[in-house]
């Protein structure tokens, strides 16, 4: 089964690759969660969108690594505002779009969620914590947020 990747998949490719995937794979994971969409003259087309989208969010290097890195270490007061119950335990739990959200109302830099590695237990209480935000292979930053009630 031939599909166009609309979001990286790990060992297959990033959005915009043509990829031959078996048919089973292709029907019962990548279309349902909408990593990718099937190869056609018209979706073909959509690829050159798909990667211009792509490059405008990713980080072009090593030096802009070392400058996006630069750039969060200087952070200070990242907060991450959410519903919690009296004692202070969150109505469900922080995801990587929260901190990328608030590293953003911060004054950060403009960060996919998807390089936010959250710590091994999900952030389901206020407190401090740090998270690790891979920004390239050999340039690794790491990002304290507090999580507060809103």
């Amino acid at each position: 089964m031939k599909l166009i990747l609309t979001a990286a998949v790990d060992n297959l490719g990033v959005a915009g690759d043509i990829v031959e995937v078996k048919s089973g794979y292709g029907r019962n994971y990548l279309l349902p969660r909408g990593l990718a969409i099937v190869a056609t003259r018209g979706a073909e087309k959509q690829i050159e969108g798909i990667r211009r989208a792509q490059e405008s969010r990713a980080i072009r290097g090593l030096e802009h690594a070392q400058e996006i890195k630069q750039q969060l270490q200087n952070l200070e007061n990242v907060i991450v505002r959410m519903r919690t119950s009296e004692k202070g335990k969150l109505f469900g739990s922080v995801s990587a779009a929260d901190i990328a959200e608030a590293i953003k109302t911060a004054g950060g830099p403009v960060l996919d969620k998807r390089v936010i590695v959250l710590p091994k237990g999900t952030v389901k209480s206020t407190g401090k914590y740090n998270v690790e935000v891979k920004l390239h292979e050999n340039v690794p930053a790491n990002v304290n947020f507090e999580v507060v009630s809103a």
